[in-house]
């Protein structure tokens, strides 16, 4: 094949994950802006609702170790996406019917598990199409799509809600974005059967094992996770505060989903061109969102919330991006795996952490958070040490 066509269908494949993830995104963000409300109809006390939710996002990091590992070892790429996308998909539009908050429960737990079995076999089909387009820009312009899905998602629950005040049918609804990713998945399937002959680099057969650079960039990321407050508790801090109203804080995480979909673009363009090394600017500016959000008034909370929306466009491009430089072909499932578990686990613990800090004292958790954020700062310029010869390609 040559280049300028191997390129085209690139860009091509990237587009059509990037759409068919704007879908996904739009089905299950819509979703989860309403499953609280949802299980406290059904009889959840806030105990069990925040169990639940709490679980199903731990259980959906922790997983990708075993996905990951799983499609390294079988090479079946696609019928572990397919499978995950399935589980995902079915399980939103499935609450509609939920008769208790127990099987409600069952539902929502699925879908993290259906996420996080099809994200690490996704991302690697990913990186071979974005060998040929540049890593940033091809992980950026997929995260844009999805992030655009998460921003419309939840404003047409909203409206849904709004004019008929039924969350079961705001569920039901939203079968038919669940439809039309699945169709978009099918599409993928037939025409892009072996993602894998998007890479002109042959795969490297005999490296074994991840390299030392990659253990020290998922100990950055995992020092930035825990410093990265959760949305929830800044949304628990602007209705406890009264410094944003209650209808305008759904507008404040709309604002940080855009910034992070907008940013992803340029993010990618950013890493395609400099390397790792932007990591470190961008991380100095994505962590002043703690003092701003949770000091500052109106306004200060508003910059602060569109710098946590910038950092969530860094963390979604820019990581996935930088480990296809970091690891064989072979080994980049069970890598993605390994870094977006490690990643999630640490972000919960750090947001249960700062939740607690949250009681105790604001200054401790800023403090926290500006610190761990902070430590990370000088393994990111290991990294770029040891991968600056192949990052600035």
């Amino acid at each position: 094949m040559k280049p300028s066509s191997r390129k085209s269908r690139a860009l091509k494949f990237v587009l059509l994950i990037g759409v068919m993830s704007f879908f996904a995104d739009f089905t299950y963000e819509a979703s989860r802006g309403i499953i609280g409300p949802y299980l406290a109809l059904l009889g959840a006390s806030a105990f069990t609702v925040a169990f639940v939710t709490g679980f199903g996002e731990l259980l959906g990091y922790a997983w990708r170790l075993v996905s990951g590992g799983l499609a390294d070892r079988t090479g079946k790429f696609w019928p572990i996406t397919i499978f995950g996308y399935v589980i995902q998909m079915a399980s939103v539009p499935l609450l509609a019917l939920a008769g208790s908050w127990q099987m409600a429960a069952v539902l929502i737990i699925l879908e993290r598990f259906g996420r996080a079995t099809r994200n690490p076999p996704r991302d690697v089909m990913l990186s071979h199409a974005a060998r040929e387009m540049g890593y940033g820009w091809a992980f950026g312009v997929h995260e844009a799509l999805d992030q655009f899905g998460a921003l419309f998602g939840p404003l047409a629950a909203a409206v849904v809600l709004a004019f008929r005040g039924d969350y079961r049918l705001a569920f039901a609804v939203l079968l038919i974005p669940a439809l039309v990713m699945l169709s978009l998945l099918a599409v993928a399937r037939l025409t892009y059967p072996h993602p894998e002959d998007l890479e002109s680099t042959p795969p490297n057969i005999e490296a074994k094992g991840l390299p030392r650079v990659f253990w020290l960039y998922l100990a950055g990321a995992v020092l930035v996770a825990a410093g990265f407050a959760d949305f929830p508790v800044m949304a628990y801090h602007f209705e406890k505060t009264s410094i944003v109203s209650p209808s305008m804080i759904p507008v404040f995480y709309a604002v940080a989903m855009g910034v992070s979909g907008a940013g992803s673009l340029l993010f990618g363009r950013l890493f395609d061109r400099f390397g790792i090394i932007i990591l470190v600017p961008l991380t100095i500016l994505s962590a002043l969102f703690a003092p701003l959000v949770f000091l500052g008034g109106f306004w200060a909370a508003l910059v602060g919330i569109a710098l946590w929306g910038l950092g969530m466009g860094v963390h979604e491009s820019i990581i996935p991006a930088a480990v296809a430089l970091m690891v064989p072909v072979q080994r980049r499932a069970s890598a993605y795996g390994l870094f977006t578990a490690g990643y999630g686990i640490f972000w919960f613990l750090g947001s249960a952490l700062i939740g607690y800090l949250y009681s105790v004292s604001l200054p401790l958790l800023i403090a926290f958070s500006l610190v761990a954020e902070s430590v990370a700062i000088p393994l990111f310029f290991l990294v770029r040490r040891q991968t600056q010869s192949k990052v600035s390609v």
